[in-house]
């Protein structure tokens, strides 16, 4: 379905974000985002002109994480930068992410550590990003306790504990006013 369409345009850049998640022989999991900007046209740097469809910034950045979404390893790279053998040396700092825990805080510390010169914009989105998807690459990896309130109730609107939406299918943790049915085994085929 996607946006609706707006007046004629041209195309002048594009960032690509990928992310992947993955399960490890050992244990652990890593989640692994790589950043790219190009330009539709040749493009002029203060550093030299990149060539239309060049990558003016490539930089990866892979999080290792435990069950309890506590990240035991970081390695961040560069492929493409628009100061080379500038840019690329902040690279090393990205393993003070080593020791954070991915819980409520987390995105506040990400801007202690690397916000403005303390680290790359770009790599510094990843961290964040990495995050979110970390969530996504746990889903069903760990087992929900009953008692504890469900980690993504509260973090979006559909979730509030005042929704429909929880009132439905979380019908322990619901708070809102107006009765709702409760889910039966045919929503969940």
């Amino acid at each position: 379905m996607g946006l609706d369409p707006t007046v004629a345009r041209q195309p002048l850049h594009r960032r690509s974000i990928e992310i992947q998640g993955y399960q490890r022989e050992d244990g652990l999991f890593d989640i692994e985002g790589h950043l790219v900007d190009t330009k539709a046209r040749e493009f002029k740097l203060a550093a030299g002109v990149r060539a239309a469809g060049e990558p003016i910034h490539g930089m990866w950045l892979r999080i290792t994480v435990d069950r309890n979404l506590h990240i035991v390893d970081a390695a961040a790279a560069m492929d493409a930068m628009p100061y080379v053998d500038q840019c690329n040396r902040i690279v090393p700092a990205y393993r003070l992410l080593v020791g954070l825990a991915i819980r409520p805080g987390y995105h506040q510390r990400v801007k202690e550590l690397f916000g403005g010169v303390r680290g790359c914009t770009h790599i510094t989105e990843l961290a964040s990003s990495l995050a979110t998807a970390a969530f996504q690459t746990m889903a069903g990896q760990r087992v929900q306790d009953p008692e504890k309130k469900p980690f993504q109730l509260d973090r979006c609107h559909a979730l509030a504990e005042t929704s429909p939406v929880v009132g439905r299918y979380y019908p322990k943790w619901y708070k809102g006013a107006d009765p709702v049915a409760p889910a039966d085994e045919a929503d969940h085929h």
